[in-house]
Order: C-alpha cells, then sequence, then structure tokens
C-alpha cells in the first residue's frame, strides 16, 4: 500500500513537472512571437539595394573619379585628428583572467579598458589557431569569388542576413564603401542556412565551429564583466542566458582616394560586446577618444573587442560604447569579422538596480525588440540610437 506522503511527494513532482512544460511553452510561444513582430517590422524598414562596391572599385581601376555618394567630407575632417604611433589598446590575457593566481590583477585591467577606453585586445583567448587560420582562408576565397557567385546568398527585402548592404535608408543617404555578408548565428534556431556560403566546401562547418568557441569566450567576459561591475554573474547570466549572435563579414574594396570615402559610418555597436577579427592583416579600424581618432594596430590572431550599447545601458554609462569607424586602402583590400553579442530576446533594458543604488537613473526602459526596431530602422550615425534614451 502506497504511503500518503509518498502520494503527496509524487503529485508535488507532477505539479512541478506541469509547471516546468507550461513554463517552457510559453518561453517558445514568446520566443516565437517576438521574431515575428520584429520580422514584419523589418519588411516594411528593409535596407535599399544599392551598388556592389567590390565591383564598383574593380570598374573604376584606379581612377580617382569617385561616385559623389561615396564622397564623405568628414573622412578627412581637420578636426579629427588620428593618432598612428604612440597610442595602443589595453591588452587583456583571457588565460590570466581564468587563472586563479593572476586572475584579480588581469581582472583589474580588464575594469580599466571597459572604463577608460570602452575598447582592447583580447590574447590567448583560447580559440584554436588552425581554426582561425582556416576561418580566414574560407572568407579570402569567399570574397574573391565572382560578383554573381556572391549574388546566390544576396540579401532579401525583409530581411537583415544576406550578402549586401545594411542600414540604407534613403536614396540620398551617403554610402560606406563596403560590402558584407550578415550571418545570425545564434541561437540556432535563427540560422537561415540558405545565406550560408557552400562554397568554399568547409565555410559553414568553420562558421558554426568559429560561432561555438566565441560564444565561450563572449560568456566568460560577460562574467568577469558583471564581477567588475559588482553584479552577481547570474544576473549577466540571466540577461544573455540565451546569447544571441550575429557575424557580419566586412569587405572594404581599395580606393583611388581613400581620404575621401569611409569605409563604415562612425557608429557604436547595439549589443553587450563585439569581438572583432581581422583577417588579412590589412589595418582600418580607428575608435573615438577624447575628440581624436585612433586608429587601431590589431595584435596578430587577437580579438579587438568593444563595449556595446547594452552594456552602456546595464551599466548605467559606467561603461560607455566608444565610436568607431573604418577607413580604407589606397591599393590593398581590407576583410574583417565583427561577432555581436547580444541578450536573451525579451530582456528589458535598462540600468541595473545594484549599478544605480540611490543613484540617479541614466537611461529610459526599453525592451530590446523595440531598441533592435530602433537599430535598424536608422542609419548608422553616432550613438544616435542611445541617445534618445538618455535621461
Amino acid at each position: 500500500m502506497v504511503s500518503e506522503s509518498l502520494k503527496t511527494s509524487q503529485k508535488i513532482q507532477e505539479k512541478n513537472s506541469l509547471d516546468l512544460s507550461i513554463n517552457k511553452s510559453l518561453h517558445v510561444h514568446y520566443y516565437l512571437s517576438t521574431k515575428i513582430e520584429l520580422a514584419k517590422f523589418l519588411e516594411k524598414m528593409h535596407s535599399l539595394p544599392v551598388p556592389n562596391v567590390q565591383a564598383l572599385s574593380a570598374s573604376l581601376n584606379g581612377l580617382s573619379k569617385i561616385p559623389d555618394r561615396y564622397i564623405r567630407p568628414e573622412a578627412h575632417h581637420t578636426e579629427s585628428i588620428v593618432h598612428h604611433d604612440g597610442v595602443e589598446l589595453p591588452i587583456v590575457d583571457l588565460a590570466r583572467l581564468e587563472d586563479p593566481m593572476f586572475s584579480c590583477e588581469e581582472a583589474a585591467k580588464l575594469e580599466s579598458a571597459c572604463k577608460e577606453w570602452g575598447f582592447f585586445q583580447l590574447v590567448n583567448h583560447g580559440v584554436p589557431e588552425n581554426l582561425i587560420g582556416q576561418l580566414k582562408a574560407d572568407v579570402i576565397e569567399f570574397f574573391s569569388k565572382s560578383l554573381e557567385e556572391k549574388k546566390a546568398y544576396e540579401k532579401q527585402p525583409g530581411d537583415v542576413q544576406g550578402y549586401g548592404q545594411t542600414f540604407v535608408q534613403s536614396d540620398e543617404q551617403k554610402l560606406d564603401w563596403s560590402d558584407m555578408l550578415n550571418l545570425m548565428t545564434r541561437p540556432t534556431i535563427d540560422r537561415k542556412m540558405k545565406f550560408w556560403p557552400t562554397s568554399p566546401s568547409t565555410f559553414r562547418d568553420t562558421i558554426d565551429r568559429y560561432s561555438l568557441e566565441l560564444a565561450r569566450v563572449a560568456k566568460c567576459l560577460f562574467n568577469y564583466i558583471a564581477k567588475n561591475l559588482s553584479v552577481a554573474p547570474e544576473i549577466f547570466g540571466e540577461i544573455f542566458k540565451d546569447q544571441s549572435q550575429a557575424l557580419r563579414f566586412n569587405y572594404y574594396p581599395p580606393c583611388a582616394k581613400p581620404d575621401e570615402v569611409l569605409g563604415i559610418s562612425p557608429h557604436s555597436d547595439a549589443d553587450g560586446i563585439t569581438l572583432l577579427l581581422e583577417i588579412n592583416n590589412v589595418q582600418g579600424l580607428q575608435i573615438r577618444k577624447d575628440g581624436d581618432w585612433i586608429a587601431v594596430n590589431a595584435l596578430p590572431c587577437a580579438f579587438i573587442v568593444n563595449i556595446g550599447d547594452i552594456i552602456e545601458v546595464l551599466s548605467n554609462g559606467i561603461y560607455k560604447s566608444i565610436e568607431h569607424r573604418a577607413t580604407v586602402n589606397t591599393e590593398k583590400e581590407r576583410i574583417s569579422i565583427a561577432a555581436f553579442h547580444g541578450p536573451d530576446e525579451h530582456t528589458i533594458l535598462q540600468p541595473l538596480p545594484e549599478i544605480v543604488g540611490d543613484g540617479k537613473v541614466k537611461f529610459k526602459s526599453i525592451s530590446y525588440l523595440e531598441f533592435m526596431k530602433m537599430y535598424f530602422a536608422s542609419k548608422l550615425d553616432g550613438k544616435n540610437q542611445l541617445d534618445v534614451l538618455r535621461c
């Protein structure tokens, strides 16, 4: 005969199992409804089609006449002073950060980099060198293919994934001197494999493995960033639990007059953190610090990491996202991969109470969905999408 206590225990287990099943169903329903709402919005706000810059660059064949829509007077504005020497980004060693013997010392370096720069170079990150080498080879081969071959993965109306440009909102808008391949990589349900190149044959597998490695690195950085902000890592863990990840493969063709164009307009990133990998050792990234544009020289196989808008909001401005832009080279193409890491889909973006305390809240609350709508509805223009949230 079954005892009363055992019957009670079985009923509790059945109820807990039912509650868990209901919670999972609600989460899936909310996730899908959020995706549908964003998809409907993007159908109305898709980026306008523009000429392929790689093909344009080849057609000019070194001629100095650049089409007017690409001429950017601000690229060489006299008030923008670019430092090439004597200024280096902070360097953070991930292996030391995870080593109990050196963790406190390295965490202090991370804290200083996030607070004073918003950018740093990450070394000893544990992503296998052979994987990075294969990825570089695959990306270079992809962009060397004919325009017709690359157009097989062309961005379609109402979609942010695919090959082409993003953030073009009007026919009068000035254009960037670049082409892009945008892919959503995490969570895996967001992947649209029709945009994942099948040539070279190793490309899809390389992207998949690289995506997994970067998710690990980003999770680790979020953990230490939380600790440095005196926030329980579990809180950041909840915010970034279904960590969204997107890869943007950037191709900046050479230009006969590089001081008249921009590879990508000045902007901050609408994510938590971004990890940038330089592919072919041609420099071009510049960051804005103290009113100056500073040229960044990437270390071999290092990731250039920057704080995004979302961390600025969560930290109530303690850590700031930094404007950055890309310049182009006279003779050589530049190729890079930016990996954007964002929060869980249903996150409400707002300064964390643990950080604000009795102080002033500096940003209004907004859902992540509404924030991304605002982001995709705008051209890249400094920190405009974050500035509207300031109190």
